[in-house]
């Protein structure tokens, strides 16, 4: 998910180092369901939680959750209330039998097993842009929410863009050749239209040719892009979404080639996957009639899991 930062904003490396120090990485307790903090980009124990790479700064934040299984937390609670019933000739009440169960719960966590992930974070001072490559609208939610937290003041607003996602993609299913698309983009074979009625009719498009009559009929008749694939100068292929998501970020033959051996080939991939999609925004942004201009206390600050936003999923930077 993309980020316009403040322009106003700096911060240096050293104060960001500093900061996320604060919120580092801890697993989870005997008791505790859930942990957030900063870890390591590069992997390395005891490393830098910011590593800065031809100019461009990686953060890794780390989520773990331990979850005990409902149909467990039930079948207990349910022996629970009978044994109260037998010994007391009563039906624990919804109060009661809610304590019963948030106390099965904590009894139960230190028995759970840990689920671990993360989230990386691409840092663009130069141009004030922060990109998650979260999967989802949760997690990226999680990473503003543990910047914010060691970052007081930060500035953010969601990028979004003049022309909508969804407009612009039925104009291009819709135009009659590729000399109609945008310089640098062109549709491949996956698309997915979704009708606005009542019955909201889904039709989808896989390994088929999209410049067809069968699918200009579809646009026609009401059915509207919500996910399209689409290649940028034969060097990444993504999936657009209605909603500013790029979903299944891939490198196409050639751009990954000049990667180097395991000693640097984190500052490698860095370099060459940032070095890709940053022009690949730039060019997107300008298909999409460029960046929405909001006035002085009228642009969107939080996210929310509505609101459009660029998002870069599956982890395409690292």
């Amino acid at each position: 998910m993309a980020y316009r930062i403040g322009a106003d904003w700096t911060i240096s490396l050293t104060q960001l180092e500093q900061a996320l120090d604060t919120c580092r990485f801890v697993e989870c307790s005997p008791s505790q369901d859930k942990s957030v903090g900063w870890t390591e980009p590069r992997g390395q124990a005891h490393g830098p939680l910011v590593e800065s790479v031809a100019g461009q700064w990686i953060l890794k934040l780390q989520i773990e959750t331990k979850a005990v299984p409902g149909a467990v937390v039930r079948r207990k609670a349910d022996e629970r209330i009978q044994e109260i019933e037998a010994k007391t000739g009563r039906k624990p009440g919804k109060k009661e039998s809610r304590e019963i169960r948030e106390d099965i719960v904590h009894s139960l966590l230190p028995q759970a097993f840990a689920k671990q992930s993360t989230v990386m974070v691409w840092i663009d001072m130069a141009s004030h842009l922060l990109i998650t490559d979260a999967a989802s609208q949760g997690k990226s939610d999680e990473v503003i929410t543990a910047l914010v937290r060691v970052l007081d003041g930060l500035p953010l607003t969601l990028l979004q863009t003049t022309t909508s996602p969804q407009t612009a993609m039925s104009q291009w299913l819709l135009a009659a050749s590729d000399e109609a698309l945008p310089p640098a983009f062109s549709v491949e074979r996956e698309c997915v239209l979704k009708s606005s009625n009542e019955d909201q009719a889904v039709v989808k498009f896989t390994r088929h040719l999209l410049a067809t009559d069968e699918v200009r009929k579809h646009v026609n008749e009401g059915k509207l892009p919500t996910h399209l694939a689409i290649s940028w100068e034969g060097k990444a292929s993504f999936v657009l979404t209605e909603t500013l998501v790029l979903k299944k970020v891939t490198y196409l033959d050639g751009v990954m080639e000049d990667a180097g051996g395991d000693d640097d080939k984190f500052d490698t991939d860095v370099t060459l996957s940032t070095g890709t999609l940053a022009p690949l925004l730039r060019d997107l942004l300008d298909a999409l009639g460029g960046e929405m201009q909001f006035s002085a206390g009228s642009a969107p600050t939080a996210p929310t899991a509505t609101e459009p936003s660029a998002v870069l999923s599956d982890s395409p930077f690292v």
